[in-house]
């Protein structure tokens, strides 16, 4: 795991436990950052959020490093209207099987708690704020 990874890794636990202490509360309806999914958790915040896409991803995927920035830029500048989510395809086989992950990045776009679109492959910003439009 490279330094920024390990940093953000760090960075994401430390707000996890604030926000279980009941510190600084989260407005959950505004994100303005990726949040972290798990085959735990997969079902209850795709139904949670009315438009939530899922950045299927690995450590170890070189287009995945390239988009995980974009999400990010898009989280703060889509904040209220998508929230993204990060799913390490790794750590979270069962729900990569059930979504039939063959190719990496893939985007999991979620409506109101139906998948309506797989975006596969990284891209320049613009273009994929193109292929989200529809959606919004």
């Amino acid at each position: 795991m490279d330094e920024l990874e390990e940093i953000k890794r760090k960075k994401l636990e430390q707000l996890k436990l604030r926000y279980m202490k009941g510190g600084n509360k989260m407005n959950e309806d505004l994100l303005d950052v990726p949040i972290e999914v798990t085959d735990a958790d997969m079902d209850t915040k795709i139904k949670k959020y009315p438009l939530i896409i899922v950045d299927c991803w690995a450590p170890w995927c070189g287009p995945c490093r390239i988009i995980g920035p974009i999400i990010e830029e898009l989280a703060k500048e889509m904040k209220g209207e998508v929230v993204f989510g990060k799913l390490n395809v790794d750590e979270n086989r069962e729900t990569s099987m059930r979504y039939r992950i063959m190719s990496i990045p893939q985007l999991l776009v979620f409506k109101n708690g139906n998948l309506v679109d797989n975006i596969i492959g990284a891209m320049p910003k613009e273009m994929l704020k193109d292929k989200i439009a529809p959606y919004q």
